[in-house]
């Protein structure tokens, strides 16, 4: 399920500018690195320090994409957990795919 996650974000992140940033998701405990610093998004699995850390459930990964939950509801119900550059986090829309 991760690899596919890898992917989906691989895909937005190569059609987004880059982000000027770095970015880690951890969905399930399973890390999803976007690193926007450099002339593209590079999308790994690796479990390095980043600018934005936001952690949630596969599942509500998928929920965000179908737009079957709102984001701003996930947060302040603690669905989704930011920790970092909240700002960063905000636009975060385009790499969701």
């Amino acid at each position: 399920m991760i690899e596919q996650a890898i992917e989906k974000f691989s895909e937005a992140a190569g059609n987004a500018a880059p982000i000027g940033a770095t970015i880690k998701f951890m969905l399930d405990g399973e890390a999803i690195f976007i690193d926007g610093t450099g002339d593209a998004n590079v999308v790994t699995g690796e479990d390095k320090d980043a600018d934005c850390t936001i952690s949630m459930s596969m599942e509500d990964l998928v929920k965000l994409r179908n737009g079957e939950l709102n984001p701003m509801m996930a947060v302040m119900g603690g669905k989704i957990k930011i920790k970092g550059d909240m700002g960063l986090a905000m636009k975060l829309q385009t790499l969701l795919g």
